[in-house]
């Protein structure tokens, strides 16, 4: 299965309608709306799937009307709901992972994990806000800034 296969299978599994729409303003990719979750039609299997994860993070974590990102509950509700989409398209293993295959750029880097670039983009601006210069998982250091990099650390008792 596609992951948006096993994302539209989730949100069946959670009863949650999925609807492909084509929307009037060209800034919305997806909403969630009264348990109910519309995507735009016509984008990338990625972007699709992006956009899906974002939204079923939504139903897991916001109340209310967030449409006024004016509001700071509603930019909260939004960032929530943002990592956790990020993580789970993405995640501090996704980027090993990338690493672990060789990836020499995002480009590289977002098709290996089947995610558009500027998801990824967003996603590892958001890890550098979060998580700093850099953070270390699993033997590994990954660096944020000024660019991405992995470094597996030395083992010095082998």
């Amino acid at each position: 299965m596609t992951a948006t296969e096993l994302l539209e299978q989730e949100a069946y599994d959670q009863h949650i309608p999925v609807d492909y729409i084509k929307f009037n303003s060209n800034r919305i990719n997806g909403l969630y709306i009264d348990g109910s979750i519309a995507i735009r039609a016509g984008m990338t299997t990625s972007k699709t799937a992006d956009t899906l994860a974002e939204e079923l993070e939504h139903h897991y974590t916001t109340v209310g009307n967030i449409l006024d990102q004016h509001d700071t509950n509603a930019r909260k509700q939004e960032r929530i709901a943002r990592l956790r989409a990020y993580d789970r398209r993405i995640g501090l293993t996704g980027i090993i992972k990338g690493y672990l295959q060789h990836c020499q750029n995002r480009y590289e880097l977002a098709e290996c994990l089947g995610v558009s670039e500027e998801f990824l983009k967003e996603a590892l601006e958001c890890y550098k806000e979060k998580y700093g210069y850099s953070i270390e998982l699993n033997g590994y250091i990954i660096i944020f800034e000024p660019s991405l990099a992995v470094i597996e650390k030395f083992d010095s008792t082998k």
